[in-house]
């Protein structure tokens, strides 16, 4: 027997239960989870700095130490956002939808859990908490997998889970983590189809591609951020600056920061000196020969390089920003249909046809007008938390909160018919 098996069968047992618990039975044990974590905080920031600690001596870059850390604010933020899906309805056992055929027979689609989640994912160990909360409301046990660089943190986090949940009454089961830190688990999670009802990838793309190609089990699959923002013609230059500078240097290593700047010809003199003003220093600009020609005199501390053609497919998640001029607002639909990841995508613009028509055109889970992409997410959505950003087109899409990890079940009611 794999050592993973034990876990499977406790989450499925766990799920059995978790499916008949009632809003306040989990909610008081979600309630019970919050204090806990607060409890803990001092055990899972010392984890955090071990992992910290590890992970710069390996050589990882700071923006994806940031990623990696946590802190007084961070846990705030995990404990409202658990505070948040309390506050939520109950997503399951509710009726969808109900009808009476000519026969007689009464159909209700029923609202119902998805099952046992296992959710693979890099760093920030902030989402361990996140994901727990969300599959614990909506009803499934979730078996946990986090990269190596987080285990001492995840180890933190999810001991603090399963006291909170004893002490709240809670199901102590519905909730796994797998920590060995071996890579081979992944392959055993991906393989386990009478355990697993589905699984989530939420990382960078080599995770999302190894996930996708190799599961038998059913995979709902978020996306990497190649996201761009489209400046038009007209657009208002000193908001763009504001704009463009949140999303690509307020968080960098996110997947909803911009990674290319497309800009309209006749905005690129006025807009090109002054982003470049406001972003040297920090951020590296990788610029078509249009583009650069706007910047003129670049400021002496700019890190300035011509852009190659792997910029404009490239998630940096580095203070990296890839440049290029456009002639019209179709060939900018154009550039991110094809390099665009489908994640998160925004035009800068007060024209309401050219945003009318961006937003119809461009394939991608989010499309933001006049707005910086750093808002894809699902605590900024309003979910509490999120399980991650779905770039898919089925069942979910974009940030996915407690009906994600749902489904239907057709309830049918009749008084002895049967079919001719």
């Amino acid at each position: 027997m794999h050592s993973l098996e034990p876990i499977f069968t406790l989450l499925k047992k766990a799920q059995s239960r978790l499916a008949l618990a009632d809003r306040y039975a989990k909610d008081t044990a979600l309630g019970a989870v919050a204090n806990a974590l607060d409890r803990a905080r001092g055990l899972i920031l010392k984890a955090n700095e071990t992992d910290i600690a590890k992970a710069r001596r390996n050589g990882m870059k700071e923006a994806l130490i940031d990623r990696l850390s946590l802190n007084d604010k961070r846990i705030d933020a995990v404990i409202e956002g658990i505070n948040t899906i309390i506050r939520q309805d109950d997503p399951v056992n509710k009726v969808k939808a109900y009808w009476t055929l000519p026969n007689g027979l009464f159909i209700e689609q029923v609202i119902v859990p998805l099952g046992v989640a296992a959710v693979i994912y890099e760093s920030r160990p902030n989402v361990t908490a996140d994901i727990f909360s969300l599959a614990y409301k909506a009803g499934c046990s979730v078996l946990l997998r986090g990269s190596s660089s987080a285990l001492e943190s995840n180890r933190a986090v999810v001991a603090a889970i399963k006291q909170g949940l004893e002490s709240g009454g809670g199901i102590g089961d519905a909730v796994g983590l797998a920590d060995s830190g071996n890579r081979d688990e992944v392959d055993v999670i991906l393989a386990a189809r009478d355990w697993i009802d589905v699984a989530l990838p939420r990382g960078g793309r080599e995770l999302i591609r190894r996930v996708v190609e190799n599961a038998r089990i059913p995979v709902i699959e978020t996306g990497e951020g190649n996201c761009h923002i489209y400046v038009d013609s007209g657009a208002e230059v000193p908001n763009a600056v504001d704009i463009i500078e949140n999303a690509k240097a307020q968080k960098p290593g996110a997947c909803n920061a911009v990674e290319t700047l497309l800009v309209h010809r006749d905005v690129a003199a006025s807009l090109m000196p002054r982003l470049a003003g406001r972003l040297a220093g920090r951020v590296e600009f990788r610029c078509d020969g249009p583009s650069r020609q706007a910047i003129g005199v670049p400021p002496t501390d700019l890190i300035l390089k011509d852009a190659a053609g792997e910029d404009w497919e490239t998630e940096f998640l580095d203070y990296i920003l890839a440049v290029k001029t456009v002639d019209t607002l179709e060939e900018a639909i154009k550039h991110i249909n094809r390099y665009g990841t489908k994640h998160s995508e925004a035009i800068l613009t007060n024209n309401a046809a050219s945003a009318e028509t961006f937003s119809r055109q461009v394939d991608a889970a989010c499309v933001y007008t006049n707005a910086s992409t750093r808002f894809t997410d699902g605590g900024e959505f309003g979910f509490g938390a999120e399980l991650g950003i779905s770039t898919q087109k089925f069942h979910a899409r974009g940030p996915m909160g407690l009906e994600a990890l749902t489904s239907i079940k057709y309830r049918i009611t009749g008084q002895g018919q049967i079919r001719a």
